[in-house]
């Protein structure tokens, strides 16, 4: 935070993931409490701000009970030192240190200019004041930092793990990758693994965001801190706990919470040289008027109550807190935003490009049609597609591999293997090259195609890919393959048109005719087919030039090029997936398209808040000042009502704990 108002800095960014004394990330504090929101009375800052406050009451009440004058300012200068401890040190750390004037320095400033003006009880109220509102500020935001910490204590403390012939607990700091561990009903998972054994439904909300259990059966997925149901689960443990998605979550949010976006970053350069000015306007208004004969002591006090009324608290704290806590409830959500900068993004875009596959669709293609050209048999046509595609990490390649298991057909990957990217691949099968790709792969090729493209057509015109399978000189076959579309997806799109979206457009690396099927099907606006992705980052910019900022939507591995170059990036189903984690600016935990709508309308729910924060605290700003120069306020009704308005915004910000 600017200009020493650091309730919501992070000075050890080293340090985040143990903060507070919690389980995180694998650290030295790993075995130690789980993570517990200290009470206020244990907070240094409210201790001493409290005990002020009380010095400054008995002076007060002593006042009107005939105590000597002498012994009130005896209690007020108490109070006054107590309660200005944390922030007068703070000052001259950043006065001596940092040759920063901050707001620490301003109200330490007027506080001492009141005293000494024979005014200890204004100065006393000032600095309870401010006191209380600087410690109230950090356990707020404690709390907002602490919400997303806390998830870890839904972690198991111990697991279940079956070395050798025995079943023995230990902590889960201590499970290895690779080792098996048993999760028996209304357990928590202790680290991300793969079933081997069991069936069960788990509640994956801590992670994903997910409202209903999602069942496990062998070969599913599982994450650490997720609720196991009615059924024991084995599972096969595929990442430390230090390691595990849950833990990268936390740690990601809170470097996300710890980094600013742009209005933050503008009222932090704004900061360093408004405060400066605040205090030279302030001295310049003590001793200029008084070289022209007017009262010195009136202008003396016009201009503490100046320095008070044009501390820019309100305005510094009203950015970070809306942001840190809802960075922090995005995360209990399932949506993991990297940094207040593309929360702020968000809220701006005006186009959503979806990518198809796995977006728009289930990503779990299947084959629908095998059909067997120039004399070949389907499963001669399925085993060459086959062995080309046995080397591939395409989705499509996938679903020809379980065809041919299915078919029971003995695969040999082909040798020289080739992938030719945006097109297919290439293959050595029986010494001779084969292909496998889109009609354009084997147009290129010089293989006549054109007898072929009626049926091609008809299949595309269906919603499914066509995959071409042969040699150089001829087609061997085709396979038709479909990919189911999500349920959620027409409501998504509807949605996000009714969430301010202008447009929405899909980028797929499709045939134009299966691409318009789908779209037809979820109703977006226009579509782009063809794509290779470089095609996909050449066309988000020209989205962004023609329609303003787009948020690219789309796997977080074939995609991460075009989510790079959109205005923000969003990578669907990113739960236990490091690619997706990394690449992306937005992750959306769960494979459920519907978060889409809601994380475009927290995001401007986020950014109303900061402009109403923004708003007001510049319109009680201009108020103040205005009263503190035309001699309307004195200092307590100053420091009152900055106060007040400081507290009006952090509970402001704080709405956006709410989901």
């Amino acid at each position: 935070m600017f200009t020493g108002r650091r309730a919501l800095s992070y000075r050890h960014p080293d340090r985040i993931a143990c903060g507070g004394g919690g389980r995180v990330m694998g650290c030295a504090c790993a075995a130690e409490a789980p993570v517990v929101m200290p009470r206020p009375w244990r907070n240094a800052k409210v201790v001493t701000s409290v005990c002020s406050g009380l010095l400054l009451l008995t002076g007060f009440v002593g006042g009107y009970l005939g105590l000597p004058a002498g012994f009130q300012a005896i209690l007020y200068i108490a109070a006054v030192l107590v309660g200005g401890y944390y922030f007068g040190r703070e000052a001259l750390e950043e006065l001596v240190k940092e040759r920063e004037i901050g707001i620490e320095l301003l109200m330490s400033t007027a506080a001492i200019v009141a005293g000494v003006m024979g005014q200890w009880a204004e100065a006393a109220t000032l600095v309870f004041l401010y006191s209380i509102s600087e410690a109230a500020e950090g356990y707020t935001a404690e709390r907002a930092r602490h919400a997303i910490r806390a998830l870890m204590d839904l972690a198991p403390k111990t697991a279940l793990v079956r070395r050798g012939d025995e079943e023995i607990r230990i902590p889960v700091e201590q499970i290895r990758v690779g080792d098996v561990f048993i999760v028996l009903p209304g357990e928590s998972v202790a680290t991300d693994g793969e079933v081997v054994d069991g069936h069960s439904s788990v509640n994956q909300a801590p992670v994903t965001g997910e409202s209903v259990p999602v069942e496990k059966l062998p070969g599913s997925q599982v994450f650490a801190a997720t609720l196991n149901g009615e059924g024991a689960l084995t599972v096969r443990a595929a990442k430390t706990f230090a390691d595990n998605t849950l833990s990268r979550i936390i740690h990601l949010v809170e470097a996300a919470q710890a980094s600013k976006g742009r209005s933050q970053r503008f009222i932090e350069r704004f900061g360093k040289r408004y405060s400066p000015s605040v205090l030279g306007v302030g001295i310049l208004i003590g001793l200029l008027p008084p070289l022209f004969g007017l009262p010195w002591e009136d202008w003396l006090t016009r201009a503490t109550v100046f320095i008070v009324a044009a501390a820019p608290c309100a305005l510094v704290i009203s950015v970070p807190i809306t942001l840190v806590a809802a960075i922090g409830t995005a995360g209990r959500n399932g949506l993991l935003i990297k940094g207040g900068v593309h929360l702020e993004n968000l809220a701006k875009v005006r186009v959503v490009a979806l990518d198809k596959t796995g977006t728009l669709t289930l990503g779990r293609p299947q084959v629908t049609d095998v059909i067997p050209l120039d004399g070949q048999s389907e499963r001669e046509v399925l085993a060459a597609a086959a062995a080309l595609e046995l080397r591939s990490q395409h989705p499509l390649a996938q679903a020809v591999l379980e065809r041919a298991k299915s078919e029971g057909i003995a695969v040999n990957p082909a040798q020289d293997f080739l992938s030719l990217t945006g097109a297919g691949a290439r293959g050595r099968i029986e010494g001779v090259d084969h292909y496998v790709g889109n009609p354009r792969l084997f147009e290129g090729l010089g293989v006549p195609v054109a007898a072929a493209m009626p049926r091609i057509e008809a299949l595309q015109r269906e919603g499914k890919t066509v995959v071409l399978v042969g040699t150089d000189r001829a087609l061997d076959g085709l396979i038709a393959i479909a990919d189911p579309l999500r349920p959620e997806a027409v409501r998504a799109v509807a949605e996000l048109k009714r969430a301010g979206i202008e447009r929405v457009v899909m980028l797929t690396g499709d045939n134009p005719l299966a691409a318009e099927a789908i779209a037809r099907q979820v109703g977006v606006d226009e579509v782009f087919a063809e794509l290779s992705p470089e095609g996909k980052t050449r066309k988000v910019a020209e989205l962004e030039a023609r329609h303003g900022k787009v948020v690219m939507v789309g796997d977080g591995v074939n995609d991460a090029p075009a989510l790079a170059a959109a205005h923000v990036g969003v990578a669907m189903g990113a739960a236990g997936t490091d690619v997706a984690l990394e690449t992306a600016d937005v992750a959306l935990m769960s494979d459920n398209l519907a978060r889409l709508p809601y994380l475009i309308s927290f995001s401007r729910r986020t950014w109303q808040v900061i402009r109403q924060n923004l708003a007001l605290s510049a319109v009680v700003i201009g108020g103040l000042i205005a009263g503190a120069v035309g001699g309307y306020f004195t200092l307590p009704i100053a420091v009152l009502a900055h106060e007040i308005s400081e507290f009006v915004v952090i509970g402001s910000g704080l709405r956006m704990l709410r989901r």
